[in-house]
């Protein structure tokens, strides 16, 4: 699977992030960068950050390699979220989107794309840092919710599309 963040989308609707972002820029995206490689190291997926060229550092490049994370930056003129729906509409069935830019979310679940909010996938990078810190090397497949074994036939049983959504998002 295949994960974009909507950088600055995650960043200012994080309480974490956002207080290092409000000191300085630069140091907020690293803050992030820093906890996409520990949560890569968790779960091997791929990752993409996608912010606005505006604000993009003058010495970095439009696109780079950090710690394992691939960082773009949209072009002079164009928005994060236009990269981010282009890279969407490339990727579709495997790809989770990050952002509660709402345009965003429902473009990619238009193409088929899994959709998590940037406060739950917070929770998700805060868990990898806690169990990186403590060096638990192996995640418990259990969040806690167990399957309810009695039949409860095809009427209570949520549409396809959705449990495939959050089947990926399971993953994450």
């Amino acid at each position: 699977m295949h994960i974009i963040v909507d950088g600055y989308n995650l960043i200012r609707q994080s309480p974490y992030f956002k207080q290092i972002d409000r000191h300085d820029l630069q140091a907020g995206r690293e803050a992030l960068i820093d906890a996409l490689a520990a949560y890569k190291r968790v779960k091997a997926f791929s990752i993409t950050v996608v912010f606005d060229g505006k604000n993009a550092p003058l010495e970095l490049a439009r696109h780079d390699r950090i710690k394992g994370i691939e960082l773009y930056y949209s072009a002079p003129g164009e928005l994060a979220d236009s990269v981010i729906k282009r890279m969407a509409g490339q990727h579709k069935q495997k790809l989770a989107v990050v952002s509660s830019d709402r345009e965003v979310a429902d473009y990619a679940a238009r193409v088929g794309a899994a959709v998590i909010s940037a406060a739950e996938f917070e929770d998700r990078l805060m868990m990898a840092r806690m169990m990186e810190q403590k060096g638990g090397g192996e995640e418990s497949t259990s969040n806690g919710w167990q399957p309810n074994t009695r039949k409860t036939g095809p009427s209570k049983r949520l549409p396809k599309r959705q449990r495939k959504m959050q089947q990926k998002i399971s993953k994450l």
